[in-house]
Formats: structure tokens, C-alpha cells, sequence
């Protein structure tokens, strides 16, 4: 009678306080990938979570039949929620709606909002029934996009005997894949970069990059099964994580790493994957995995000038060979990398031992300098670690602990805890060596990779009253050794305080600062040897979002940015944009346009912003300089199974008389992007 209550109590909050973001991409993850992007200087290209929330939003995922690694498939909810999920899930049986989430300890209104189109409770299909139709009732999708700026940059009006770009400014991209449910999916992507060629020299087969992948999970005890391109992600990220992967944001409750070990690679970027074969096998409490994957990486090869002997300074991540000194290092290497986990998992206890092993045919030796003293140097290197969690009630503990071949270590401890249904607060604790190295690592630091570090975040969220939430973190870390850019050990600090206001279902405001502060070497320092000082960077974001019709959504930014104010050469930024989102009712088209603002004194004060685009991408361009941008996006379904997307994007800048640097640069103060977009799907 009490299941059914809330049930009931839960359909009026589906007509009351339900709707359905209309964008690709929730609140949460925008924010997210904004500040990945201004911390690594780059957006990703990984574009596996929209594909993921798009195919949720189609065949939502059945949360009475849902493991723990295919819940943390939707991005959304923490591993706590997940953690208190599973356990209400055995001690009362099957959800009879998805409303019934209300009762579970740690999911708030707001959480069930945010994932509610992305799951259900229907019927449970028995696993043989749903073996038989993997292979004849899955959704085929056909997907081909072609972008390019407009104008003439510096690589095309340069002939390619002086370095110039080989091929067209198009950036192609083609996509098939085919994918039942979550059971079974496997697909062929190709890929050119603007100034690539397409059939020609080097890439006579047609694009630069080729991908292929099939994975299908739950055949007997067979978990996963990964053939071609798949990611490998193991404990907290210190020796292994391939997938996308987020940081410090206003989702303070979102710290820990939480993945599948094996997920399929379906995406644009050429680097961060393995090519072979991998599996996962569970037998009673232990979950095994083990992969092997050997591929072709683009890297810089220096010959030594008296023994003539080779080694590879760098490896390249880009993905670009347009010109000559780029396919010069295309494909110059290969990688052997092998390894695997075991898992134990009972009740509310989590524990796995993990091992990666790399190897190179050249040794790996970066170029001499002071920061780099530390840095992976010979031919193979070797991972190992072991990671738990354990939940008690509202509390989870979390952890890894790792060695690298030369008996490195490093440390990381985490902790989730639900003070009460209104206060949630998150810490997470890190001690990684200077002198530790990993290949694929990537966890929740301050660095962009695990070494050199020692610090802690504590982040806490508050909804006091129906509406109001209160998010704040503060990270006090410290770098042991030397960095890129800082010529001495140093200190730093980060921290946020974000006030968001919800009055209904179809508005949202929210008011962040954040205050920044690293020790880096003093620019345009003139003396013999460098210092290094505190360099602050200060934001204050506003945000609404709202609807203004039952069609017409509404969206507004203002954001002000001060670096180093109070020390030599400060420098302000501004941004500021209008989004408008058009989705008539009952028809086949839909449409969406920003005007942004945008003024800043130099690169230092740049400023991220995240920015709608065709299905399964997205755009977070970095802006600096003075000037106006907009951009235009169309969408309209032309059959049942056809659909096209257009994107206008142009940015004018005030005074300048050329955009970008390099063989990148083109003359004038505008640049302009077209983009088209075509999907067609059928089963």
C-alpha cells in the first residue's frame, strides 16, 4: 500500500513538475564539459555520452533489470544512487513505477527529474528471448556530416611543397552503426580532418581515420565481449581510464570514477582507444576482465645524430595530418598494451586488483628538460593497483591505490555521504608521487594526467528550501616537483559557490562565482632565472534558462572574468549571449539561434562557452579579442526515417585584421562555419 502511495504521489509530480529538456545535452553535462575544456585547453571529441543519453531517450533503460555498470551508464546520478538503488531493489523487489524512485534513500526530485527520460519499468524480457532478436530487431543508423570554414586560412593558400595542407577545407565524417537495446551494438566510422586528404597519397583509402567496433553485453556469463575499438577504465582512473571522464564542477557529488572496465569506442578522436579484443566474465561474486590491443599511434621520432639510434619524444594526440610534417608522423608507431582487472563485488563491498602493461619498438624519451626529469622513459611500462568502495547506508567509501613499474605510488580516497535528505557532501583525497607515471591514466586532480600531486576537495550540496540548491567546493592542492610552466614546486587553490533557483518545471537560474589561484612562473620575467607567483583568475556567471511559450525556450548568460587582478599584467574578460530554442508542436522541424557578446583583453582571460549543435555533437569554442558571434540551427525530420540538420556559425571581431595563428590564421576579422547533417535510421 506504502509502494503504491508513492506511486500515486509520484504521477502528480509527473504532471507537475516533469519536462523534458528539448537540448541533446542536459544542464549538468554542459557544465561539465565547459570546465573540462578550459582545464585541458580543448574540447573533446569524444562524443560517447550524448550517443548514449540520445539512445536512452529512445529505449530507456529498465531499471528492474539494470546492473550497476549499465546504470552508470546515465551519467547523471552519483554511484551512491546507484549503491541505494541496487539495495532497495533486493529488499522489496521490482519497481512498479519509475516515480517509486522518491523512496529510495539519496534520490531527490531533482535526480528523478534529470533521468527520468531516460528510464522505465517495463517488462523484463527473458535473456534468451532477447538473444534471439539481437541481431534482427536492433535500430541501423546511417550518418554523414560535412562541415568547413569558409574562409581561405593560411595552410590552403600555401602550397604543400612549403608545408601547406594537402587537402580540401571539408571535415568529413560518416557514421553507420547498429545497435539493439543495450545488448548488442557494432558499427564503422570514417573520419577526415579539414585539410586532409580523401583518397589520396597517404589516405588512399579514403579517410584519415577508420574505426570499427562490435560489443555485446550479457551472453550467459559472458558480461561484455569488445571486438576492434573499445576504452579500458579500471579503480579511480590512476593507472587506466580511456572514456570521457569529468573533473571539478558544480556537481560536487560527482568525484568518483564510475564506468563499465570495458565500453565500445564509437567516436571522431584517434588516440585515446585500444584496438583488439576484450572481455568480461562473471562467475558468482568475481567479475574478470582481460584485453589486448595493438595499433598504429602518430609520434615524433628523433633520431640520435652520432649512434644513429631512434626514440619517440612525444606522442601526438591531435589526429591531424594535413601537411607534410604531420603525415611525416602518422602512424609512425605501434603499441602493444595488454592487461585486465578481477572484481569482487558482495553486498555493499567493492574491491579489484588491476594491471595494464604498454610496449613501444622505440623507446619513449621526452626531451631533456627540468620538469620532464621524472617522465616515462624505455621501451615498455607496466601499471598495477588495487581499488575498492563500500557503502554503508548513506555513506560510501572509495579508493585506489597504485604502482608504476619502478614501485612508484599513488593515492586516491574518496567519500560520498547523504547528511540528511537536504545535505549532500563529497571529499575526495589525493597523494600521488612526482616521480610516478602512468600511460592512460586519468583521474580526479588538478593535473591533467595523475603525477606530481598532493591535495584535497571537499564539496557540499544544500537544498533548503523546495526550489533553492546551494553547491560549493574548495581544492587546496600542491605540486611537489616541477611543471610546463613553473620552474619550482608550488601551491594552488580552487574554489566555487553556485546558487541555483528552480520555481518550476520550466525555469532555472543560477548565480556561480569562482576564484582560482596557481602558482606559475611570472611572465615577461627578465631575470636570469624564473619565479615563480600566484596568478588568480576570478568568474561570476549568471544563467536563466526558461521557457517563454509552449514552444519558444529562452536562455541568457553573463559572465565577467578578472585574471591576476591585483598583480602585473591583469587583464578582464566578458561574455554575454541570448539562446532562443523553437520546437512547434506536432511538426517536422525545429530551429535555435544565439547572439553572443564577447570582450576580453587578452588569452589569459578567455572565456568557455558551451553552444548547441547538430545531433551527437557539440561546441565549446574558446573566446577571446572583441566581437560578435551567432549561429543559426536547423532540424527537420523529412520522413519517418530521415533527418537533417543545418548550423550556421560566424564570429566578427572588432579591429582585428587576421582570426587565428599559424597555418590556422586567415585574413580578415571574420570566420564562418557551415555545417550539414544527415541520419538515416532503420531497422
Amino acid at each position: 500500500m506504502k509502494r503504491l502511495l508513492i506511486t500515486g504521489t509520484g504521477l502528480l509530480f509527473l504532471l507537475t513538475g516533469y519536462h523534458v529538456n528539448g537540448q541533446a545535452v542536459p544542464e549538468q553535462p554542459e557544465q561539465q564539459l565547459e570546465n573540462l575544456a578550459d582545464m585541458e585547453q580543448g574540447e573533446t571529441e569524444d562524443d560517447a555520452l550524448i550517443r548514449e543519453l540520445e539512445q536512452f531517450r529512445k529505449h530507456p533503460l529498465n531499471l528492474n533489470t539494470a546492473d550497476a555498470d549499465e546504470l552508470r551508464q546515465i551519467s547523471l546520478i552519483t554511484d551512491l544512487q546507484v549503491t541505494s538503488l541496487l539495495a532497495y531493489r533486493d529488499l522489496l523487489g521490482k519497481l512498479i513505477h519509475v516515480l517509486e524512485l522518491q523512496a529510495v534513500p539519496g534520490w531527490d526530485l531533482a535526480t528523478i527529474r534529470k533521468v527520468l527520460p531516460y528510464i522505465n519499468t517495463g517488462p523484463v524480457m527473458s535473456l534468451a528471448a532477447e538473444t534471439g532478436k539481437r541481431f534482427s530487431e536492433g535500430e541501423h543508423q546511417l550518418l554523414f556530416r560535412i562541415s568547413q570554414v569558409l574562409e581561405k586560412s593560411k595552410g590552403y593558400r600555401q602550397s604543400p611543397a612549403d608545408n601547406g595542407y594537402k587537402g580540401s577545407p571539408q571535415h568529413l565524417l560518416f557514421r553507420y552503426s547498429y545497435r539493439f537495446k543495450n545488448g548488442l551494438q557494432y558499427g564503422l566510422l570514417g573520419d577526415k580532418d579539414a585539410g586532409e586528404n580523401f583518397g589520396r597519397g597517404a589516405q588512399r583509402l579514403g579517410f584519415d581515420f577508420y574505426s570499427v567496433h562490435l560489443f555485446a553485453r550479457r551472453i550467459g556469463t559472458i558480461q561484455s565481449l569488445a571486438f576492434g575499438d573499445f576504452t579500458v577504465n579500471m579503480g579511480q582512473g590512476l593507472i587506466q581510464w580511456q572514456s570521457l571522464a569529468f573533473k571539478k564542477s558544480t556537481e560536487v557529488m560527482a568525484v568518483k570514477r564510475q564506468s563499465a572496465v570495458l565500453r565500445p569506442y564509437h567516436s571522431a578522436g584517434e588516440y585515446n582507444f585500444h584496438r583488439g579484443a576484450g572481455i568480461t566474465i562473471k562467475t558468482g561474486k568475481y567479475m574478470s576482465t582481460l584485453f589486448i590491443s595493438y595499433r598504429k599511434l602518430s609520434a615524433n621520432i628523433i633520431a640520435d645524430s652520432l649512434s644513429g639510434e631512434t626514440h619517440v619524444s612525444s606522442l601526438l594526440a591531435s589526429g591531424y595530418h594535413r601537411n607534410q610534417t604531420e603525415l611525416d608522423d602518422r602512424n609512425t608507431i605501434s603499441q602493444l598494451a595488454a592487461g585486465g582487472c578481477v572484481q569482487f563485488r558482495s553486498g555493499r563491498w567493492q574491491a579489484g586488483i588491476n594491471g595494464v602493461f604498454y610496449r613501444f619498438p622505440q623507446p619513449l624519451q621526452k626531451r631533456e628538460e627540468t620538469y620532464n626529469r621524472y617522465a616515462i622513459q624505455g621501451r615498455h611500462w607496466v601499471n598495477a593497483s588495487i581499488d575498492y568502495s563500500y557503502t554503508y547506508r548513506n555513506l560510501h567509501l572509495f579508493g585506489e591505490a597504485a604502482l608504476d613499474q619502478q614501485r612508484n605510488t599513488a593515492f586516491i580516497h574518496g567519500l560520498l555521504i547523504s547528511v540528511d535528505a537536504k545535505v549532500d557532501i563529497s571529499l575526495v583525497q589525493r597523494t600521488i608521487s612526482a616521480r610516478y607515471q602512468s600511460v592512460s591514466g586519468n583521474a580526479f586532480t588538478e593535473n591533467v594526467f595523475p603525477t606530481n600531486e598532493t591535495g584535497i576537495y571537499m564539496g557540499i550540496s544544500i537544498r533548503p528550501a523546495a526550489g533553492w540548491k546551494l553547491d560549493a567546493y574548495a581544492d587546496l592542492y600542491r605540486f611537489p616537483w616541477l611543471r610546463f610552466g613553473a620552474d619550482a614546486p608550488g601551491t594552488g587553490n580552487d574554489w566555487v559557490l553556485q546558487l541555483s533557483y528552480t520555481p518550476n518545471r520550466e525555469t532555472l537560474l543560477y548565480s556561480r562565482f569562482r576564484q582560482e589561484s596557481k602558482e606559475t612562473n611570472q611572465q615577461d620575467n627578465t631575470t636570469v632565472t624564473n619565479y615563480i607567483v600566484p596568478l588568480s583568475r576570478m568568474s561570476w556567471r549568471t544563467q536563466l534558462n526558461c521557457k517563454l511559450s509552449p514552444v519558444l525556450g529562452f536562455r541568457s548568460r553573463v559572465e565577467l572574468l578578472w585574471y591576476n587582478k591585483k598583480g602585473e599584467h591583469p587583464e578582464n574578460g566578458f561574455l554575454g549571449f541570448l539562446d532562443f530554442l523553437y520546437h512547434p508542436l506536432l511538426k517536422p522541424w525545429s530551429g535555435g539561434m544565439r547572439l553572443q557578446y564577447v570582450e576580453t583583453e587578452g588569452f589569459h582571460s578567455r572565456i568557455y562557452a558551451f553552444e548547441n549543435d547538430v545531433l551527437y555533437s557539440y561546441s565549446i569554442p574558446v573566446f577571446s579579442d572583441k566581437g560578435f558571434r551567432y549561429y543559426i540551427n536547423l532540424h527537420c525530420n523529412l520522413g519517418r526515417q530521415l533527418s537533417a540538420w543545418l548550423r550556421w556559425a560566424q564570429t566578427i571581431y572588432f579591429g582585428k585584421k587576421y582570426v587565428g595563428s599559424g597555418l590556422d590564421e586567415v585574413p580578415g576579422n571574420k570566420k564562418s562555419e557551415l555545417k550539414l547533417q544527415l541520419s538515416y535510421t532503420f531497422q
